[in-house]
This record gives structure tokens, C-alpha cells and sequence, in this order.
């Protein structure tokens, strides 16, 4: 029997979430703002789109193979001071990408910050043991806005700083905040107990010490509907690293924008595209307190509107700026529509001591297959347009991501069933262990 610890709860976990809002906010904005400079660093370094679009894939490779480590690690060690850690290599190599005085150092330095890209499973497997399985889509989506905010503020950085402190500039202050976040990290964020939140356990005085096993682990791949979670994964972020990584050079090369104009269109779509973010969460936590389907079908629904209305929006002329605008907002509503509710549903069918893993492999399919999706674009832009290039992968990417989400909604229940099933018999099997001790 592993050894007990007392739980702790209490209005920590909001803390815990304000620490990691801004972490992922500001660690977004680093990830991110190398659309918004892809210009100024294509001129420095004399480079065609295929070898800038080569410097993100560089990036993404090295994320997906340290995908599995992260979540071991996470699952086997205390994931406070793991993502401290993680804080301090995206700072550090943040200032190597800025030092690098040629294409080749700074392909090599760019693909270093993919080490701590992938720490993200620490980060919603720690807040799962602060919040019940009916908030954690909220939680997640709240979380995960800050993806569209930290694009938007590393665009704001990037146009405000670009003419007078370069890009080089840029990257050193993103670098030095996080270093300063992994102190904050290692001092003030608490290791909560795992599976602390589960209702099957939330009459227990004391929990088991529960932490990464291979059995549990091989279980993960036993289980049908995160397996086809997994298949979704490999093209579901294909479109996020097309359109994060090129869109700005779009609107600036092809349609012609420039000024107020590129920022206004950019913002009011950012914007909008954070706010589907926590409205994805909740729908989904409210269609799932119906049916254990509900997160997947707001996810599917997402995709398949974010796939159409895309393909509308592009074929707006350049010269109907308004007309594009709303509809590149409307678009950018039912885009995340997804993310909040992937993270949700992989919980709700794992156990607490190998969700880092599950996440983590449901990363590394989705690191591994999106990432040749920005020198893929690159290649369809110099032999096309980029107009080609974003239209051909989103929309192919979000239909077949529907057609997965379709067969989860059939298998779902029952792995659903099984864990609540697992996590009462675990329940028992403390309640007597206390009663014995007693």
C-alpha cells in the first residue's frame, strides 16, 4: 500500500492558476512572436520561407522527443519544481536564439526553447489535483486563452520593439521574465496529493502516495477512445502552427496590409479566438454533466465550423477589408474549440498517476505530426501562394480531425465508466486501509 498523505485544500489553487496564467501567458508570447518577426529575421539572415519555415519544424521536433521524458518525470517526481525548471530553460535558451549570429546557430539555438515547449502536461495534470473533473474544462480553457493573448502580445512586443531594439531585443526580455517566473515557481507553487480532486475520493481524510507504473501506463494504450485521441492529435495542430507561424506574413505580403490596419485585424481576431477558449471549456463541462460525449462533440462541432468558415473567410477579396475582418472573427471563435476539451476528456479516462503521460503522448503524436507543417506551408508558399498553403492544411487537417472525434463519441462511455470504476475501488481500498490502521 503506497504511504498516506494528508490532503491540503484550499484557496491555493487559485494562486497556483494566477502563477500559471501568467507563465504560459508570457511563455506563449516568447513561443509566438516569431511569426510577428519572421520578416525582420528572414532580412537578417538573407533566407528563403522554406528555411524560416525549417527554423519552427527545428523547434517542434525537439519538443515532440522530450514529450515522453517531461511526463514521465512529471508522473514520477514533483511537478512544482520540474516546471520551475522548465521556466529556466525557456529563459536560457531564449537568450542563445538571441546570440546566434548565423542561420545555423540560430536553427540549432531556435530548436533548444522546443525542450521546454513540452511542459505543458505538468502544468494540467498539477491543477487536475486542485479541481473536480465538472470545472477542469473551465480551468483548461482558461488556461489555454492564453495561447491567443500570448500571440497577441508578442505582436504587440514585436511592433513596438522591432524598430528600436531589433529582434534580438525581443528575445532577451521574454528570456530574462522567465527566469524570473522559475523563482516564483520553485518557491511559491505546492505539490498537491494525486487524484486528490476525484469525487470517488473526496471522502478520504488521507490518500495513497500513487506515482508512475508501467502497468498503468500500459494500460493507456488499451483504451479505444485515446487511442483515437491520439490519431486526432497527429493533424489537430497542423492549422495552429500554420496560421501562428505565417499568417501575419500573409496579411503583410499578399493582402496587402500594413500599420493599423495588419494590427487591428490581427488583435480583433486574437482576441476573439482567446474568448473561444473558456467558452469551449464550459460547454463542454456543461454537455458533459449530460453525457460523458459532450466534450467531444463540442470539440467536433469546433472543427468542422472552423474548417468551413475558413475556407469562406480566405476567399474574401483583399480589398473588402471589413468583410474579412468579422469573418476571420467569427472563424477564430470555434478554432480552439478543441484544446480545452482534448485535455478534459484524456483526464477523464486516466489515472492520476500517469496523466502527465497520457498528455504527453497525446503531445508527442501531435508535436511529431504538425511538425514539418510550417516548412510544409513554406514549400506550398514558394511554389504557390501562402493563401494555398494555410487553406490546403487547416481545413484537410480539421476534417479529418471531425472524422476522429466522430468515432471517439462511439467508444467513449465505457472507458469513462472503467475509471470512475478504478478510482472506486481504490476509494474502498483506502477506506479500508484507515479503518484497519485506526
Amino acid at each position: 500500500m503506497p504511504a498516506l498523505t494528508t490532503r491540503r485544500p484550499g484557496a491555493h489553487r487559485w494562486f497556483v492558476v494566477g502563477v500559471f496564467l501568467v507563465f504560459m501567458l508570457l511563455h506563449q508570447a516568447d513561443h509566438l512572436l516569431i511569426g510577428t518577426l519572421t520578416p525582420d529575421i528572414m532580412d537578417s539572415f538573407g533566407i528563403s520561407m522554406t528555411k524560416m519555415g525549417a527554423v519552427s519544424t527545428g523547434a517542434l521536433i525537439v519538443s515532440a522527443l522530450f514529450y515522453p521524458l517531461w511526463g514521465y518525470l512529471y508522473d514520477r517526481y514533483g511537478r512544482a519544481k520540474l516546471l520551475a525548471l522548465a521556466s529556466f530553460l525557456w529563459g536560457s535558451t531564449t537568450w542563445l536564439n538571441a546570440l546566434a549570429r548565423t542561420y545555423g546557430a540560430f536553427l540549432v539555438t531556435r530548436a533548444s526553447t522546443g525542450i521546454d515547449d513540452s511542459s505543458y502536461p505538468g502544468i494540467y495534470s498539477l491543477v487536475a489535483d486542485y479541481f473536480e473533473p465538472r470545472l477542469r474544462g473551465r480551468i483548461y480553457g482558461l488556461l489555454q486563452l492564453t495561447m491567443p493573448l500570448g500571440f497577441l502580445l508578442g505582436m504587440i512586443l514585436a511592433l513596438a520593439l522591432r524598430e528600436t531594439i531589433g529582434w534580438r531585443g525581443v528575445f532577451y526580455i521574454t528570456g530574462s521574465l522567465g527566469v524570473l517566473l522559475a523563482f516564483v515557481i520553485f518557491f511559491g507553487v505546492r505539490e498537491p496529493v494525486r487524484g486528490g480532486s476525484e469525487p470517488e475520493l473526496a471522502g478520504l481524510e488521507q490518500l495513497g502516495v500513487y506515482r508512475f507504473n508501467w502497468p498503468a501506463a500500459r494500460a493507456l494504450f488499451r483504451k479505444p477512445s485515446l487511442l483515437l485521441l491520439f490519431g486526432q492529435g497527429f493533424f489537430g495542430v497542423f492549422p495552429w502552427n500554420v496560421i501562428t507561424f505565417w499568417f501575419f506574413t500573409y496579411l503583410e505580403r499578399e493582402r496587402g496590409y500594413t500599420g493599423s490596419a495588419l494590427f487591428v485585424t490581427m488583435a480583433a481576431a486574437v482576441i476573439t479566438l482567446a474568448a473561444g477558449y473558456p467558452l469551449a471549456g464550459a460547454l463542454g463541462d456543461r454537455l458533459f454533466r449530460r453525457t460523458p460525449r459532450g466534450r467531444v462533440i463540442v470539440a467536433m462541432i469546433g472543427v468542422l465550423l472552423g474548417a468551413l468558415l475558413l475556407w469562406v473567410t480566405l476567399g474574401v477579396p483583399a480589398e473588402n477589408q471589413t468583410l474579412f475582418m468579422l469573418l476571420l472573427m467569427l472563424t477564430a471563435l470555434f478554432i480552439p474549440f478543441g484544446g480545452p476539451n482534448v485535455v478534459s476528456t484524456v483526464y477523464d479516462i486516466t489515472l492520476p498517476e500517469v496523466r502527465s503521460t497520457a498528455l504527453s503522448v497525446q503531445y508527442f503524436i501531435e508535436s511529431s505530426g504538425a511538425a514539418l507543417a510550417p516548412t510544409i506551408a513554406g514549400l506550398i508558399a514558394d511554389r504557390s501562394s501562402l493563401h494555398d498553403a494555410i487553406l490546403i492544411i487547416c481545413v484537410s487537417a480539421w476534417l479529418l480531425c471531425a472524422a476522429c472525434f466522430l468515432a471517439v463519441v462511439r467508444v467513449l462511455p465505457k472507458d469513462v465508466a472503467l475509471l470512475r470504476s478504478q478510482l472506486r475501488e481504490r476509494a474502498a481500498a483506502e477506506a479500508r486501509a484507515a479503518e484497519q490502521a485506526a
